[in-house]
């Protein structure tokens, strides 16, 4: 299957998971996880219309950034250490891994040196599995509260990231969690602003997680393939 084959399967399948659950596909955003493939496969995929690009680590990135980096909007969807954020500050609009106080203070301390203000997720470690970063969802709360002293930082919605299940439906419940989460935030006005968005799903399970509320799904193999 190439390219705009791949991109017309997501899409019906994208339509289908929102008819199912009541939802507009117009409220599903999706980024293309180019973390696997090649600066032309990057290049092949904004050439098509996919505009957000998503990477993991900048180390891997700096070669499409540098390249491609004025097209469409970058998501830096990996775990982000605290001594690469001057790297990726700037350069990407989304960034899907804020998870410690840490790495806060440096996105707020590099942010304010630039002037700029950073969209950020809260990610949560729904699964609880030790191999997965994020947040405790009993600490969502307090973390939560503690980043209204970081002006520079936006909180637009969390982020988690489901097991590896043989059947998709067994993530339903991960997804419906950061659902109830987000909900439980907004209710309590913890943030400025609401949470508008929910960054799950991925190759494997994005229709449940489309089902489950999700706005940004992260799609790799199944949209870009593999180099």
């Amino acid at each position: 299957m190439n390219l705009q084959a791949r991109i017309e399967d997501v899409h019906h399948r994208i339509e289908a998971a929102c008819r199912r659950s009541g939802r507009s596909p117009e409220d599903i955003n999706v980024i293309a996880v180019t973390k696997y493939v090649s600066l032309e496969a990057t290049r092949e995929a904004l050439d098509h219309g996919l505009t957000q690009v998503g990477e993991n680590r900048w180390q891997d990135a700096k070669e499409k950034w540098e390249a491609l980096g004025d097209r469409g909007d970058w998501h830096f969807i990996g775990h982000l250490q605290t001594n690469k954020v001057k790297d990726i500050i700037g350069k990407f609009a989304y960034i899907h891994s804020l998870d410690r106080a840490s790495l806060a203070k440096e996105l707020e301390k590099e942010a304010a040196k630039r002037d700029l203000f950073v969209k950020c997720f809260i990610q949560v470690n729904v699964s609880g599995e030790e191999s997965k970063y994020g947040l405790p969802p009993e600490e969502l709360e307090s973390f939560a509260k503690d980043l209204k002293q970081y002006p520079h930082l936006q909180i637009v919605g969390l982020m988690t990231m489901a097991p590896l299940e043989a059947e998709a439906e067994a993530t339903r419940p991960v997804f419906r969690k950061l659902r109830e989460l987000r909900d439980a935030l907004d209710a309590e006005r913890i943030l400025p602003e609401p949470l508008r968005h929910l960054s799950m799903g991925m190759s494997g399970d994005f229709e449940v997680a489309i089902e489950e509320g999700a706005t940004w799904v992260r799609l790799g193999t199944v949209l870009v393939g593999k180099s």
